[in-house]
């Protein structure tokens, strides 16, 4: 790894080529060609406390980054209003590293996330679902990187992840990253690696990632992980910055994620619950 001259990290060049992007450089709505914002106000399926908007108000362009805002404002038949967008259909991937430059909200109640969801049949989870990076107000300081599947998920309470702590991460913009192999996935902020979720076998339930998977932004506001504690509804509004996403494909090295300074194939973490 290295810094950009912005200090932030970048993958080796001569590991991983850049395929795709989104760098946010042109103020409005989000690109059409590569994103479709979401508008539903069912609480994300978490009993989460925001409608999803297309509003500018709640999600756009702006000075050089993705701003999706929280607001304290009733929208059907909700208490919040808030941003979701998602590349399904537009931009889908299998393997490679995935990264976001973001700077987090602050709050109790706050449920930002960056994250993938696969495209394959059965519905969630056996689609598979990779959290790069999930943050939850009332544990200030503490990301998370989580995977979801049939057999390992929150539902069963099986999900594996693991989070790391960044004391920054509501104050200054950090890169929140998988490495996603043939064989396994390395979760990485700044480059640092925090998290390992080994391949087990070929049961879909356990490994649906060979199948391409689509990214997803999104904040929501309370709801069964966000709200555990209860929502403080002074914070608002909140914003979560995405200065740019980024997807490259690897060009060199091993490609089920054996050696090369980390091995993707051995689990490092298996930590159940969050």
């Amino acid at each position: 790894m290295s810094q950009n001259d912005d200090g932030a990290y970048k993958p080796d060049p001569a590991k991983w080529q850049l395929v795709w992007s989104d760098e946010f450089d042109k103020d409005g709505p989000p690109d059409s060609s590569k994103w479709t914002i979401e508008q539903n106000n069912k609480g994300g399926g978490n009993r989460e406390l925001q409608a999803y908007t297309d509003s500018p108000n709640n999600i756009r362009v702006e000075n050089g980054n993705l701003v999706i805002e929280a607001r304290k404002e009733k929208s059907g038949g909700m208490q919040y209003t808030s941003g979701r967008m998602n590349s399904r259909g537009k931009a889908e991937f299998t393997y490679g590293r995935i990264e976001a430059r973001i700077k987090l909200p602050h709050g109790r109640g706050i449920w930002p996330a960056f994250w993938m969801l696969g495209t394959g049949g059965g519905g969630w989870p056996r689609c598979g679902e990779i959290d790069i990076m999930e943050y939850v107000g009332y544990q200030p300081g503490e990301v998370h990187g989580t995977v979801h599947t049939g057999a390992f998920n929150h539902m069963k309470g099986t999900q594996q992840g693991n989070h790391t702590t960044i004391g920054d991460c509501e104050d200054q913009y950090h890169v929140y990253a998988v490495e996603w192999y043939s064989k396994g996935m390395r979760f990485f902020v700044d480059g640092q690696h925090y998290f390992t979720f080994a391949r087990q076998g070929d049961d879909n339930d356990k490994w649906p990632f060979d199948k391409p998977a689509f990214i997803i932004f999104n904040f929501a506001v309370g709801g069964d992980w966000g709200g555990i504690k209860g929502v403080d509804a002074s914070v608002y509004p909140q914003k979560m910055l995405v200065d740019y996403v980024r997807a490259y494909k690897q060009i060199s090295g091993d490609p089920t994620g054996a050696g090369g300074g980390g091995d993707a194939t051995k689990s490092d973490v298996h930590q159940f619950g969050k």
